[in-house]
């Protein structure tokens, strides 16, 4: 079931059921693709990484979607096109951090065709949008906002050592019961993936995400 956020009707009102096709958003790259993490691992999707960030964390791999004005920005009908030509039934918008966007209009463009909409975010910002499934990564250097937690369905952590493992049992304990809980080594730290394996065996609620699309070499 979609989930709808909470919305401002300051912000809001009603003229905004009428969505807005022209809307433009920075985008640094969009394409259809293989999901390589997480529970939707190995599912067909189409990725929009929007441009942008206020995170920074140094071990980012694509720290070139952190400057928004680096990239083009393309309007929410350009893209439901380019979704649409694609085949694609599920859409994933991703960053960056896609929360520095309003994303009610592009939902709202890409739901029009039964398009189901994933997003992948830090919860740096509030929610906008309406997503069927939504999963938060948080990262130390610019916590969650505190209203996202309700409606996270998946919580994926990055662990680069021992005490980061403190660190998601304190975001676990946020999330609904219903989410899924992950745990995901950093790439280029190998050396947290025993803890990783150890830590599941012994908390078994947690499972372990991995970077697939890195090792089959696909975007």
């Amino acid at each position: 079931m979609s989930k709808i956020p909470n919305i401002d009707l300051n912000e809001h009102n009603t003229a905004d059921l009428l969505i807005d096709k022209d809307v433009l958003y920075p985008v640094m790259e969009h394409f259809y693709t293989i999901q390589g993490e997480g529970v939707h691992s190995g599912k067909a999707a189409y990725f929009i990484r929007l441009a942008g960030c206020d995170v920074g964390c140094p071990w980012c791999d694509v720290k070139d979607s952190w400057d928004g004005s680096k990239h083009p920005k393309l309007s929410c009908s350009f893209l439901v096109k380019s979704v649409l030509e694609s085949g694609a039934k599920t859409v994933v918008i991703t960053g960056g951090e896609p929360l520095l966007h309003d994303l009610f209009a592009l939902t709202g463009a890409l739901r029009e065709h039964n398009i189901q909409l994933h997003i992948e975010t830090s919860g740096s910002s509030p929610m906008t949008g309406v997503f069927d499934w939504v999963t938060l990564s948080p990262k130390k250097y610019k916590p969650p906002v505190a209203s996202i937690y309700s409606q996270v369905d998946e919580l994926k952590v990055v662990i680069l050592a021992e005490r980061d493992f403190r660190w998601a049992e304190q975001h676990s304990a946020l999330c609904p019961g219903r989410t899924s809980l992950l745990l995901q080594p950093e790439w280029d730290t190998p050396s947290s993936i025993p803890l990783i394996i150890a830590y599941a065996k012994k908390y078994p609620q947690w499972c372990i995400s991995l970077q697939t699309h890195k090792f089959m070499d696909i975007p």
